[in-house]
């Protein structure tokens, strides 16, 4: 990922513009402790501190460290587990001999950790901080300062834990909201190319076939027109609830279009994928919706196979549900399958011999 990437370059996936300006946080935070750690190291070393100034040292190390690996490995160097532990160190040891001078590095290494670390790791740690804190400070300033250091700390970490958890629950909402398609509740098509090359990867690396379902209602937009918009978008929510009836915890339904439906079967050869497919066609029609309701579908069924990309097998589905439109409708038709690739010296199965 180039950190340096406009965050609306990575819009069309929710997910990884999050993780984004996730790892920017990061990368900004280690980026600007190390400018302002570094004179620190000079400082404390002409002060005649030099295990502070080592310790410095290790801290800066690591910010380079973590810099690095964003940029060239895209990784986060070991989590983020050193910043939280060189900075409690650095700021209570710092304290101890430097006195107030020492102390004001706590409190932005005290917000800092709700930013780098999850939520939980982050309030164990501060709780840790602030009780390391208390004690040096009980043992360095007067009863008054301690009292002063100690309960500001201790708030200025709720604070942070506050905020934190505010942004969190709103990057969630936010994800959610960009994920998924508002009537229904179905996933909508933001993460539909990265799952579905999640279920090719399993299959060119451990032949684990999976395939998917197209299934668009007939004539609907008769509903629009006879019953009303209103209906129209009754008729769409019902039909989700009536198919995720039908469905595993690990398949996954998107709405792709205005009443086009695609279901996503990890680990589901073609057969049982129209089995299923039958059976969701069979929930649509077996009763009314909204009372009078009648309504039919058609489905399109495609196993992925090796070699393709997901773009292609997505076509292969969509040209077997035009076929299922123009054969009459309220039926299954399943994509043929590409032909295998001849190797030399052999020749081309039948599909029927295909496994």
């Amino acid at each position: 990922m180039n950190l340096s990437a406009p965050p609306d370059t990575l819009a069309s996936n929710p997910t990884l513009a999050v993780l984004g300006f996730k790892r920017q946080l990061v990368y900004h935070l280690h980026f600007w402790a190390f400018i302002a750690v570094a004179p620190l190291v000079m400082v404390q070393w002409q002060q005649s501190h030099y295990l502070l100034s080592a310790m410095l040292i290790l801290f800066c190390a690591n910010a380079l460290l973590v810099i690095g690996f964003l940029r060239l490995r895209d990784t986060y160097f070991l989590k983020g587990r050193l910043f939280p532990l060189l900075a409690v160190v650095c700021a209570a040891y710092s304290t101890h001999i430097n006195g107030h001078a020492g102390l004001y590095w706590a409190y932005p290494a005290a917000a800092a950790l709700f930013f780098l670390l999850p939520l939980r790791e982050a309030i164990g740690t501060n709780i840790v901080f602030v009780v390391i804190m208390a004690v040096v400070s009980f043992l360095r300033f007067p009863e008054a300062d301690f009292w002063r250091i100690t309960f500001s700390l201790g708030l200025t970490c709720l604070f942070a834990m506050i905020f934190a958890w505010l942004v969190g629950k709103l990057q969630q909402e936010l994800t959610r909201l960009a994920t998924t398609d508002p009537l229904t509740g179905c996933l909508n098509r933001s993460q539909l190319a990265d799952i579905l090359n999640g279920q090719i990867q399993m299959r060119e690396r451990y032949e684990r076939v999976s395939s998917v379902i197209l299934l668009d209602l007939d004539y609907f937009k008769t509903i629009n027109d006879q019953w009303g918009h209103l209906a129209g978008d009754k008729v769409l929510t019902e039909l989700a609830l009536r198919l995720r009836k039908r469905l595993r915890e690990s398949d996954q339904l998107f709405r792709i279009g205005g009443e086009e439906f695609m279901v996503v079967l990890p680990e589901t050869r073609q057969k049982d994928a129209d089995a299923l497919a039958r059976q969701l066609l069979s929930s649509v029609s077996a009763r009314p919706f909204l009372d009078d309701i009648k309504l039919t579908a058609s489905a399109s069924v495609a196993e992925v196979s090796k070699g393709e990309t997901w773009s292609v097998w997505l076509n292969r589905a969509d040209q077997a549900l035009y076929e299922a439109k123009a054969q009459g409708r309220n039926q299954v038709v399943n994509a043929a399958r590409p032909l295998p690739a001849i190797g030399q010296g052999g020749r081309a199965m039948p599909d029927s011999a295909a496994s």
